[in-house]
């Protein structure tokens, strides 16, 4: 994984766009480390009576900055792999498919949605600012403002930072809240 500067710690930034940025890219962060370094059986190791595995994990958060960012934040398409998943067939397709991939390609996906992503985050906060609108609109009406977007985001981060610790701790004990000082991607 390749290292990015990123944004300042949320105790350094100063405004508030800085900040929700900053604990994005903490989650995100710890998610990486998370899943780093394991093996297939690694990423294919699930734990009680959950079918969740880490491989899974990768690509499904994969989708959702893909979804989340790029298409409803953005008004962007999805591109490959999405586009051309058959969802219909299977509706966890990322969760299935991830829990088959290799190590470099969950990887590299993730990567490549998180690096999309980024760019996405600050063109869309120069134009429209946090109090702008996303570019789309719930069944009831109603269009999030940027902020709310970054908001799922994060608490969808936070969420699997979750399910990845306990994944992780049951393929080789790896435990943690936040990744070492050295750690990159």
């Amino acid at each position: 994984m390749s290292e990015s500067p990123g944004p300042p710690s949320p105790a350094q930034a100063r405004t508030e766009a800085e900040s929700l940025l900053a604990v994005l890219e903490r989650n995100r962060r710890t998610f990486a480390w998370k899943t780093s370094g394991v093996d297939e059986a690694g990423l294919r190791a699930t734990t009680a009576a959950s079918s969740m595995t880490l491989g899974g994990l990768v690509k499904h958060l994969a989708l959702v900055e893909t979804d989340w960012l790029a298409v409803k934040l953005a008004g962007g398409e999805y591109g490959d792999p999405w586009e051309t998943a058959d969802f219909d067939a299977d509706p966890d397709w990322e969760w299935t498919t991830g829990a088959l991939d290799g190590p470099q390609a969950v990887h590299g996906l993730w990567q490549a949605a998180v690096d999309r992503s980024r760019g996405v985050v600050t063109a869309v906060i120069e134009e429209r600012g946090l109090d702008g609108p996303a570019s789309f609109t719930w069944p009831d009406g109603r269009t999030p403002t940027v902020r709310a977007v970054i908001l799922d985001l994060i608490e969808e981060y936070a969420r699997h930072v979750g399910h990845a610790d306990l994944l992780r701790e049951a393929v080789d004990g790896r435990v943690g809240e936040d990744a070492p000082d050295d750690f990159r991607f």
